[in-house]
Parts: C-alpha cells; structure tokens; sequence
C-alpha cells in the first residue's frame, strides 16, 4: 500500500512559550521582592564574612541594616526607572535624545540613592549614639556608592530592555502565528469551497443523464440533493465536525448513488460507538467514497461494494473505505481533486500526526486509509449510525 505520511508542523519557537504565573500582579510583585532581598543577603553575607576575616566584629545585624537599606532602595527606585523608560523609549526614533535623559536620570537616581544610604547612616548613628559628620557621610557614603549606583542604574535599565525586547519578541511570535493560522484557516476554506462545487457538478450530470431514461429516479435525485444541500448549508463555516455528522452527510449522498447504481451498489458500515462523536475534517469520507463509486463500481455492470470502516487504536481514529473493483493492478494512481483536496486538508489540520494511505487490497479492489488524532465532540449518538457496528445495505 502507497501511503503519504503528512509532514509534521514546526514546533512553536521556545522563546514564545507563555509564563502563565506572570499575568497575576502579585506573582509579579513577589518574584520582584524576592529579586531585591536576594541581593540584600547576598551583599550582607558579603561583608558579614569579609569584616570577620579582617578581624572586625561587625554583627551580623549590622551588614543586614546596610544592604537592605540599600538594595530596598533601589527596588523602590527601580518603579521609576521603569516608568522612565517605558515612557521615553520609542523604538525606531533617534537614539541620542533618550541616551541623554538615561544620563540626567542615572546622575539623578545615583544622588538620591546617595541620599537613601545617608538617611540610613544618621539613623543607625541616633540608634547606637555615635556622632556622624558631613566629612563622614561623604567620605564614607557618597565616594562609596555614587559610582557603584551608577553601574546599578545602568543594569536596571539594561534588565528593562531585556524584558522589553523579549516581550515585543513575543508579540512578534503571536502575531506571526495568529497571521499563519488565519492563513491556514483561508487555505483549507479554500480546498473545501473547491470540494462543494466539484461534487454538485458530478451529482448535477447523474441527474441530467437519468432524465430521459428515469425520469422518476431523476425528481427522487434532485429530492436527495436538495436535502444534501441543506446539510452542506448548515456547516459551511465548519471544518471539523462529528464522525457522526459526516456519516449522516454521507448516507445522503449515498442514497443519491443508490438511485443512480441500483442493485449494482452496496455499502456496508462497520463504525465503532466510541468513534461517533470524534472529530474529523468536514466532507472527509465523501470524495473517497466518490471516488470509489466513480472507479470501482459506476463502470461495471455487475454489482459492486463499498465497505467504510471507523475504528479507535492507541488515541488515533483510522477510517478506511474499500471496494471491491479492479483495484490498480500496477497502474500508476492518479488523485483527482477530491482526494488531493482531502490530502491536503489533512496536511493543513494535522501535520505529521496524520496519515493518508491507499493502494490495492489483497482481497481485491481499492483502499484508502486515514490514520488521524481521536479527539471527542461530546454528544448523544442516535440513530442506526449508534447501533453496534454492523453491516447495512444502502437503500433509496
């Protein structure tokens, strides 16, 4: 049996994978806080353990005071920053009038965390009573951290325009795969308006050509394709439908056939309950079925059928149609439009977990077979379509 494996889809890019605890403000607030006291420890336990190896007997307090004090600051501060640049940024404008605001801004933010760490240094003198000059505060405060809050402004801004890039990546990823589904929705619109006028043609020639020999099988045709047409109607937006849906659009097809064929068609079903309500892509098994009639049972007087199978195996649905005609016998196989359209429909809805085979049955005849995902539809199967698989002659 020739088979065509549909090529599987590109995977979604890493970089576009959604971080669903972030859309909750406070998640955000905590991973933020968390970021900030993070650098608190980190610095205290720093010095903590640099003064003791010196031989100074700083408690453990001390450094905690001063490195909170400091990187609590900043995380204050760092809203501000982000408001700045979140307010003066604009990609694709000139550079330099932004570079100049970050530098009065780092200059500004540097002075004032100068200040914070100050106020701290007063604080903590009142507390242990100790005396605190300007000379200290500036020898020991100022020269200390204005060079190193630069460096800190710097890397605030720099975390923002990484966060900033990666989300505007992100909206490129979404836009991109927002655009390539509304493309992939137009292409298989497109195979399947290609499929309605196509199989409406072939039914429209039957009727004509039963006109003059069988003019009641002709009115008792258009009865059928009129009620097939309804049914066409009522999904046209509709690319996947139930199992069972498809199968009652088949059956009227069907019935169309059986006016035409006579005692020379027969379909026999075997569909399995738990198939009924999967989904599968709408006018799936009609062109096959079409096709079947068309090659293995329209051009031979002897009677002819037509076996449709539906089955569950390990989370895929397999459904198989088959007759009982010469099959190719070593001729090439060339798809029409019916089941070139089904082909790459199936390509477009399922990739590479879809699969699309035919060739000639070892009992004689033809066979094609679609291996696709099994997803349910939840609905309440009635109808012959519900009974156990069974086998059952198609009548007008």
């Amino acid at each position: 049996m020739s088979n065509a494996t549909l090529p599987e889809r590109n995977a979604p890019p890493v970089g576009a994978l959604p971080l669903p605890f972030l859309s909750n403000r406070w998640a955000r607030r905590g991973l933020v806080f968390a970021f900030w006291t993070w650098f608190a420890l980190f610095f205290a336990s720093k010095d903590y353990l640099s003064q003791r190896a010196m031989g100074f007997g700083h408690p453990w307090q001390k450094a905690l005071w001063w490195k909170g004090m400091e990187w609590y600051g900043w995380a204050v501060l760092s809203l501000a920053i982000f408001w700045i640049c979140r307010t003066f940024y604009r990609p694709g404008k000139p550079w330099w009038p932004y570079a100049l605001i970050q530098v009065f801004a780092g200059t500004l933010f540097s002075l004032i965390h100068v200040g914070i760490c100050s106020v701290g240094a007063l604080i903590e003198a009142q507390v242990i009573q100790t005396g605190m000059s300007w000379r200290y505060l500036y020898k020991v405060v100022f020269l200390n951290h204005f060079h190193f809050d630069w460096l800190v402004y710097a890397g605030i801004v720099s975390v923002w325009h990484a966060v900033d890039s990666y989300r505007r990546f992100r909206d490129r990823e979404v836009k991109a795969a927002a655009l390539e589904t509304r493309l992939a929705r137009a292409q298989l619109q497109s195979l399947k308006t290609q499929l309605q006028p196509h199989f409406l043609f072939n039914t429209l020639h039957s009727i004509s050509a039963l006109n003059y020999d069988d003019p009641k099988g002709a009115n008792r045709m258009l009865a059928r394709l009129s009620s097939l047409l309804r049914l066409t109607l009522d999904k046209d937006n509709a690319q996947e439908v139930s199992l069972k849906e498809e199968l009652e659009f088949l059956e009227h097809y069907l019935e169309i056939e059986q006016i035409r064929l006579g005692d020379r068609l027969t379909v026999k079903t075997d569909v399995a309950p738990e198939t009924l309500d999967a989904i599968v892509p709408n006018l799936v098994l009609q062109p096959i079925v079409e096709n079947a009639i068309r090659h293995g049972i329209a051009p031979f007087s002897a009677p002819g059928q037509i076996f449709i199978t539906a089955r569950k195996r390990d989370q895929m649905l397999g459904l198989h149609v088959a007759d009982t005609g010469p099959g190719l016998r070593g001729k090439a196989f060339v798809a029409g439009v019916g089941l070139r359209n089904t082909q790459e429909r199936l390509q477009q809805l399922y990739g590479g977990q879809g699969r699309f085979e035919f060739g000639d049955r070892k009992e004689g005849g033809f066979e094609v077979r679609i291996s696709i995902p099994f997803r349910l539809r939840s609905s309440d199967p009635t109808g012959w379509w519900g009974e156990t698989p069974s086998s059952r002659h198609v009548k007008a």
